[in-house]
């Protein structure tokens, strides 16, 4: 097959679209035809060697986190599938034209979603959710303020707060306070406003996807009990403060949270936007394009 290789850490020139061997599907997994794969910041971050020490690639190495495709052969054990079913999910190696894939990570894509932008949904919209299902465990009628809430993962978490029946207040620069109120959320609020961030009511909980010194400012908003949750790890005066609780998250593939969030999809309750869709071979130049950022989406479609 034709794959996106990595032989050593490096630039987006590192990448090469070159054959390589078949992968062969055993117990308990599934081979499948890959339509799209998409393009997320642990992607970059592995290809660079900034991630080495958590996330190591062993060389030659294929990137890639996000699938969706076509059941083509299924190893022993597994049920549920049948060759030909269209299927997304979180998988390993999938900036090729194959990509094994444990069974158990696997969902069907629902009918009306398109196959090649379903690749899009399955990192971002499980991130999100978890953050505030798992982390923060938000709950009705909580107060829950979600930092980063145009990026793909923050979209998601503001839309399964508000989903719980939380009160969401979304916390973006102040150049993105208008895209951010067009989400659906009860509120918004300038992170780069000292005193807007002063003036925040008591917070049931912050769900994070920022770090850096906004998390650092808002972990003196949520209430004593209250919990702040965090994709990038914890902010580094949350030692700080022992009357909060505060919680890193690490995505967990969930394909009952895949399907639900793929059906706010393709009911128009959330929309990740896909800023281009670009053939698998050009994966470099795509990763020179999610590194500059301010687009959607960048989707590595199979040709």
């Amino acid at each position: 097959m034709k794959a996106v290789v990595i032989h050593e850490y490096g630039d987006p020139e590192v990448l090469t679209f070159e054959e390589t061997p078949d992968p062969v599907p055993g117990a308990g997994e599934v081979l499948v035809r890959v339509s799209a794969t998409s393009i997320n910041p642990i992607d970059i971050l592995r290809r660079s060697g900034a991630a080495k020490d958590l996330f190591p690639v062993m060389f030659p190495g294929i990137l890639g986190v996000d699938l969706s495709g076509t059941v083509l052969e299924l190893g022993s054990g597994v049920e549920g599938f049948s060759i030909g079913d269209p299927v997304f999910g979180i998988a390993d190696r999938t900036y090729a034209e194959f990509c094994v894939v444990k069974a158990a990570h696997l969902a069907r894509i629902p009918d009306g979603l398109n196959v090649v932008e379903a690749a899009a949904l399955p990192l971002v919209t499980t991130t999100g959710h978890q953050l505030i299902s798992v982390g923060a465990e938000v709950q009705a009628g909580q107060t829950v303020l979600v930092t980063g809430t145009v990026g793909n993962v923050g979209r998601s978490a503001a839309f399964t707060a508000k989903d719980r029946g939380a009160t969401v207040i979304a916390a973006v620069l102040t150049k993105q306070l208008e895209p951010a109120a067009s989400l659906g959320v009860d509120h918004v609020v300038a992170t780069d406003d000292d005193q807007a961030i002063a003036n925040l009511p008591p917070l049931d909980a912050v769900a994070d996807t920022v770090n850096g010194k906004t998390a650092e400012k808002l972990l003196s908003a949520v209430k004593k009990g209250g919990v702040f949750a965090s994709v990038l790890g914890v902010p580094q005066n949350s030692k700080d403060d022992s009357d909060i609780k505060v919680v890193p998250v690490y995505s967990q593939p969930d394909t009952k949270i895949l399907q639900y969030m793929a059906q706010a999809v393709k009911n128009g309750r959330l929309v990740i936007p896909i800023g281009a869709k670009l053939p698998l071979e050009e994966a470099a130049q795509g990763h020179t394009a999610v590194a500059k950022g301010g687009m959607g989406k960048v989707l590595l479609v199979r040709q």
